[in-house]
């Protein structure tokens, strides 16, 4: 049986990744004849870096995913679906692979042609709805579920509504190996003629160790030849984020305490051989974990597996594994409960040395070689029960392959520390037109849409750029000019209501999504202060913009009553423009189509989801099926051109089209997308995403794969070369927007779901 695992893997510093590796090799020691764990099968990593390099991976590591990648997943399954893998282990914890709780996992199971095997390492009790999506698509591609703890199965039955037969236990797998006859551990200076209290694993602020500290002092007055050790490395994300910080805190309080001489810390990666080592020259185990929400603890497990006297706060995997005199308990954050178990375990020798075989005779029976057997069996199963035909396999309505990388490279090459720039000849900025408050409205949300996705750093540190550019714009009455000079000179005193409507967008969308709390309270800031202009606004698209941006804002403060009055308002316009003007043959809001045409019907979208308004939903769809029949009927978009408008009973105009045209169709068929559920939605937003690529009138692409810019249209005589940041934006919006609904191809791409209406 050959196995492909998709994981965390060595060399990478991760929990997940050594029990992987662990899990490979207690498989293959069931398999004598296999020399190395490569013959197993292979790896799929995930790597938390761009750099391939990052990690010196293994021969067993076959394929790399960057976590935040979408694209390398689709691919990783084309590569275990022609490898000769016979079923595929997938090792499930949120933070490992990307995008919101890790949901690009789905398109790669949702393709997997082999049996799956899921092992769930974290079972929320209070998950998000996204959260519960996953777990519940994961199981449900999955032949198996395997969870390692009897709390897990009750929550994946009762909050996740997962069939009990389809999970199964299989616990934590432990070192098959004894310790040295000759210990020599025992021989190091903190072991040495000191009783010692031990903890591992990778160091973060959850873990607890401040209550361990807390109890020394009353622990070392009875028994002053106590030490506390703390082995293992502080986790490489806490390093990334704060450094030493944690572990320096831990120092200054045991000064504080002054028991700095009974703590030591072993800041090393210690082989399994060593950490039974370890454990076996200890006294006692602690791990004090600060809340009830870990239902998973390799550390614990290895501790209870070596045969080590374990005290632990009762989080859900102590309460399970400790039970039965294997073990002591005591309260959360509670450091003079646990000095008075540590004190009558160190005062009674029998009493410890009990605990000590409970745990030893319990642990024969987590050692991996028997937890690899296990495995087999069900994978074995699986195999058997498996025919992929029963899989509905189809081409995916997003094809992520076709879509160029996203990359800002243009965006900053027109953003300078002012904001960006409104025009460009080529790829090249135009600094003699200035700045734009349309531009760097836009700008904004592309970068939070990026930052969103991937947490990019380039895409931060554009965020206080356009914020400020706003804010320099913006009245002391709360409107906003609209234009500046390169010189930084305003050149208008109020800007058009499109501008004003396009910052309220803005600022809506920074206000649910914002990177800090500092960037929300200055959004809302400039939100509010805006707020006596919205009743001046006369025409549809400042109305339809603005629309937007306070149903993004009510989506943060569902409870701001006077917002929804307003946005109630500022829809009646619209429904009185669509019947004033809508005939049997013309189903608009005018008397003509101009530009920016799709951002009506996706205002009125916008407006419904949030107040439920019937009409607002009726209208909406009816203006979006006669703007799809107008600009999809060829099979590819062909949208309204700025060349002459369409007038009633006129001639439709081919050209000039514009990309932010392009750009409201793209988020008006996701936003219908997210209200109705309906896959036809998808399948017109990924159409029309495709006029940038080349599929449009002229079959040439606007994308310029060089400049990562995007030209500004398609005239009679070919595209308009200059690459503008109106055009550049509508392109990085509209592939922002198409990668986010691909993470919900796991709902779109199944037939026969039930649709929910607004």
């Amino acid at each position: 049986m050959k196995i492909a695992y998709i994981s965390t893997y060595p060399p990478r510093e991760c929990g997940i990744a050594t029990f992987n590796q662990n899990l490979m090799r207690a498989i293959n020691a069931n398999f004598p004849g296999r020399a190395s764990l490569s013959n197993g099968g292979f790896v799929v990593a995930l790597n938390d870096s761009e750099n391939m390099q990052e990690y010196e991976y293994p021969p067993e590591v076959k394929y790399v995913i960057r976590q935040n990648h979408q694209k390398d997943y689709i691919r990783a399954a084309n590569y275990i679906n022609t490898s000769v893998a016979d079923t595929c282990i997938l090792e499930h914890e949120f933070g490992i692979y990307g995008g919101e709780s890790g949901i690009y996992i789905l398109p790669l199971l949702n393709r997997l042609e082999k049996p799956l095997i899921s092992i769930l390492h974290t079972v929320l009790k209070d998950p998000s709805y996204v959260q519960r999506v996953i777990i519940r698509e994961i199981a449900e591609q999955s032949a198996k579920v395997i969870v390692m703890s009897q709390r897990a199965v009750e929550f994946l039955t009762s909050i996740y509504d997962i069939p009990a037969e389809k999970i199964q236990i299989i616990e934590h797998g432990v070192p098959d190996v004894e310790a040295s006859a000759e210990n020599p551990v025992k021989n190091l200076s903190q072991f040495k003629n000191h009783r010692v209290l031990l903890t591992f694993g990778l160091i973060s602020r959850n873990k607890g160790l401040e209550t361990v500290i807390r109890a020394l002092p009353k622990i070392v007055e009875t028994h002053p030849d106590v030490m506390y050790v703390v082995l293992g490395n502080t986790h490489p994300g806490v390093i990334k984020n704060s450094g030493e910080e944690y572990r320096d805190h831990l120092k200054t309080l045991a000064a504080q305490l002054g028991v700095s001489k009974h703590l030591s810390f072993i800041n090393k990666f210690v082989s399994e051989e060593e950490l039974v080592n370890y454990l076996t020259a200890t006294e006692v185990y602690v791990t004090p974990y600060l809340n009830e929400a870990q239902i998973t603890s390799g550390t614990l497990s290895y501790a209870v597996g070596a045969g080590a006297a374990v005290v632990s706060t009762p989080y859900w995997h102590a309460t399970e594994l400790l039970a039965n005199n294997r073990g002591r308990l005591f309260d959360f954050k509670n450091a003079e409960a646990l000095a008075d178990t540590l004190n009558e375990l160190l005062d009674q020798e029998r009493v410890l040395n009990e605990l000590k075989k409970n745990a030893y005779a319990y642990g024969l029976h987590l050692r991996w070689p028997v937890i690899g057997a296990e495995f087999i069996r069900v994978a074995q199963e699986a195999c058997v029960n498996h025919d992929f035909r029963d899989k509905i396999l189809k081409n995916s309505i997003v094809d992520p392959e076709i879509m160029p990388k996203f990359s800002l490279t243009h965006v900053l090459r027109l953003t300078d520390d002012t904001g960006i720039v409104q025009h460009a000849k080529y790829g090249i900025p135009n600094l003699k037109e200035g700045y734009c408050l349309d531009d760097n409205s836009r700008a904004l949300i592309m970068a939070l849409m990026a930052y969103q996705r991937s947490k990019s750093k380039e895409a931060f540190e554009l965020l206080p750029i356009y914020l400020s550019f706003i804010h320099y714009m913006q009245t002391d009455d709360g409107n906003f000019r609209n234009f500046l000079s390169f010189n930084r000179q305003y050149l208008d005193e109020v800007g058009s209501e499109d501008s004003f409507g396009r910052t309220i967008w803005a600022l809506g969308y920074l206000i649910g999504c914002a990177a800090s709390n500092s960037y929300r309270e200055f959004a809302v800031e400039l939100f509010h202060r805006s707020f006596p202009h919205f009743k001046a606004l006369k025409h549809l698209r400042g109305m339809a913009n603005t629309i937007i941006g306070i149903s993004l804002y009510l989506q943060a403060v569902p409870g701001d009553e006077g917002m929804i009055i307003e946005l109630n308002r500022l829809t009646q316009p619209l429904l009185d423009a669509y019947e004033s003007n809508q005939a049997e043959d013309w189903q608009w809001f005018e008397e003509k189509m101009t530009y920016d045409n799709a951002i009506l019907p996706l205002a009125l979208l916008h407006s419904c989801e949030i107040t439920g308004n019937e009409k607002a939903r009726k209208t909406a769809l009816k203006a979006m099926a006669f703007l799809d029949k107008l600009t999809l009927s060829h099979g590819y978009l062909s949208p309204v051109g700025n060349d002459g408008w369409y007038f009633r009973g006129g001639a439709f105009p081919a050209f000039d089209q514009q990309a932010i045209e392009t750009m409201a169709m793209v988020m008006m068929h996701f936003q219908a997308y997210k209200i109705f559920r309906t896959p036809q939605y998808i399948e017109k937003m990924f159409l029309c995403y495709k006029w940038f690529l080349g599929e449009n009138t002229l079959r040439a692409p606007l994308y310029d794969h060089e400049t990562k810019g995007c030209c500004d249209g398609l005239l009679p005589t070919g595209i308009n070369r200059n690459q503008g940041a109106e055009s550049t934006l509508a392109y990085l919006v509209s592939h922002l927007t198409v990668l986010k609904a691909f993470e919900l191809e796991y709902e779109y791409n199944k037939p026969g779901q039930l649709f929910e209406t607004c």
